[in-house]
């Protein structure tokens, strides 16, 4: 080492292709000069700023119906109302479901005047797409305006686009008919995604962080719609899971404008989206499948989705966390947005993560006041969340809390989870 240093001054006051030095010594000088370029880099590196939420949109359909009175309802428009053996189950499915009310495409107009979606068996699935292919990216237009006006940017802001939707399939899709609705630039970056299921709510998050990120000046308009239509099927005894969807799926919409380096004054940021990561359960595909045939969507839903929540909680959510610091998190010090996808599956996250009573306060009021609505459902949450929080004089987005957590689940069973931190509010 001292002979280098020795010759360094040497090498140094030397034209690269001078005769006079070796190849030794060339290299001694290439690499100098590469560290002098990268020094001042390397001092000034700044981490880049995280995607962050900066409005909430949510959107349903106009007709109410309350689970007291859906029983009547569906057994009368199903022509099913001599089944009282049926009749007696799925009342007590409903008495168990902790859905006071939903909101449905639905009525029993539009029921009757198309006999084959009550129909079990029947071939249906024409019809249903027929009425769905325009009304899912309508009722994502009205979430979409919501978050929009509150945003309050212009709508030519917007860059990117995401749509989710497991309700229609077509092409040109709900993204490019979105596109149209609004009035958005032709040249915004479109991203469409079908089928996905429950968990997409947390999917888009992890895709919006992405293109926020990693694109100058990106602002995406994340939009998830369902209309459970396609669900819809009439009673039989082959086939219970039915009597379970009946009672738990709604409709709705939700959207959500994500973005980096917010301009001060304008844009007021909810959460940031701080990281993302998505994981099978082993073993567990046969717990929520749907079948796209004639007849609609065909679906079964396992009674063991809720042990197999329960059973992966900690280790998904102790991984998820590992990504940010390494720590494992005291989980009541966190906040949640649970998917709603019935009272067992909340239950079992409650119970497996010691969580106290009132954690989920959020998740059980979506449940509650609007049923499983699919991907849509945990950003509900969110906005209920942030809602609940300035009207209660939270110091924070979050219920007063800093970290935060959004589970998504649905076929596969696929979990994913965003990692969130809350915003203060301020007056």
């Amino acid at each position: 080492m001292s002979r280098v240093n020795q010759a360094m001054p040497f090498i140094l006051s030397q034209p690269f292709n001078s005769p006079s030095l070796s190849s030794f010594n060339k290299s001694l000088l290439y690499i100098c000069s590469l560290t002098c370029l990268m020094a001042p880099l390397v001092k000034n590196h700044v981490e880049p700023p995280h995607a962050k939420i900066l409005a909430i949109g949510t959107a349903n359909p106009p007709n109410v119906y309350y689970q007291k009175d859906y029983p009547d309802f569906l057994f009368r428009v199903t022509k099913n109302e001599h089944r009282t053996d049926l009749r007696e189950k799925f009342d007590r499915i409903c008495e168990k479901s902790r859905t006071r009310k939903r909101y449905l495409y639905l009525t029993e107009e539009i029921l009757n005047a198309n006999p084959s979606i009550y129909t079990y068996g029947a071939p249906s699935l024409d019809v249903r797409q027929d009425m769905l292919n325009p009304e899912v990216p309508k009722l994502g237009q009205q979430a979409a305006l919501k978050a929009i006006k509150e945003w309050g940017q212009p709508i030519s802001k917007i860059t990117h686009l995401i749509f989710c939707t497991a309700s229609c399939v077509d092409m040109p899709g709900a993204d490019f008919q979105l596109v149209k609705l609004l009035g958005l630039n032709p040249s915004v970056t479109r991203t469409m995604i079908y089928e996905a299921g429950c968990y997409a709510g947390a999917t888009v998050l992890r895709l919006a962080k992405d293109f926020a990120e990693n694109n100058e000046d990106a602002r995406v308009l994340v939009v998830c719609a369902e209309i459970t239509t396609v669900f819809f099927h009439g009673l039989t005894d082959t086939h219970l899971d039915i009597l379970v969807g009946q009672a738990l799926f709604a409709d709705g919409a939700s959207a959500v404008i994500v973005g980096a380096n917010p301009e001060p004054e304008i844009e007021r940021p909810l959460f940031e989206i701080v990281a993302c990561r998505q994981t099978i359960i082993p073993n567990s595909e046969h717990g929520v499948v749907a079948n796209i045939r004639e007849m609609g969507f065909n679906y079964y839903l396992s009674g063991d989705v809720p042990k197999f929540v329960g059973g992966s909680v900690v280790d998904f959510l102790t991984k998820t966390f590992e990504k940010v610091d390494g720590k494992n998190k005291d989980w009541n010090s966190l906040f949640f947005s649970v998917h709603p996808g019935g009272p067992a599956i909340v239950d079992q996250v409650e119970e497996q993560l010691g969580l106290k009573e009132g954690k989920l306060r959020a998740t059980r009021h979506v449940l509650s006041e609007y049923g499983n609505m699919g991907a849509p459902s945990v950003h509900f949450i969110l906005d209920e969340m942030r809602n609940k929080s300035i009207g209660e004089g939270k110091a924070t987005t979050g219920e007063g809390l800093e970290w935060g957590v959004v589970i998504g689940i649905g076929p596969g069973l696929t979990v994913e989870t965003a990692v969130l931190r809350s915003e203060s509010i301020t007056c």
